[in-house]
């Protein structure tokens, strides 16, 4: 007779849980899909960077380092829609000479997939790299 009157509790219990238990969910997928954006962007950066700096004669010029970082996230940024990626401004060069500062700035809009349905807004990633000419 003890469990008699308990036999709906467990549903009751498990349909009040089940929309925090999802919104975790996704909340944890969309977090760790930004951290890994976040990432690739930090990376696309650095090897921009690394291609603009690599001694040669003539450097590189802008339009071939905008192709290295853009190809880089086309190939491994995780977006479900058209990524808005900026390099903002194009490269910075205090000069092309051995020693010189060259800055890659690179940045996306990411916009949530499921969480921006109730109430997240689109979060800015930024990634800047400072390395000095070879």
């Amino acid at each position: 007779m003890k469990g008699q009157h308990q036999e709906g509790a467990i549903a009751v219990e498990f349909a009040l849980i089940l929309p925090v238990m999802v919104l975790m969910l996704f909340g944890i997928v969309e977090f760790s899909l930004l951290l890994f954006n976040k990432q690739i962007l930090t990376n696309a950066s650095r090897e921009g960077a690394r291609f603009g700096i690599a001694a040669r004669n003539p450097r590189y010029n802008d339009g071939e380092i905008r192709t290295v970082v853009e190809n880089y996230c086309a190939e491994n940024l995780i977006t479900f829609g058209t990524p808005n990626l900026r390099l903002e401004p194009p490269p910075d060069r205090a000069g092309t000479d051995f020693g010189h500062n060259l800055t890659i700035s690179v940045r996306i809009d990411y916009d949530f997939l499921f969480l921006s349905g109730i109430g997240f807004d689109p979060v800015v990633l930024t990634a800047r790299t400072v390395m000095k000419m070879e």
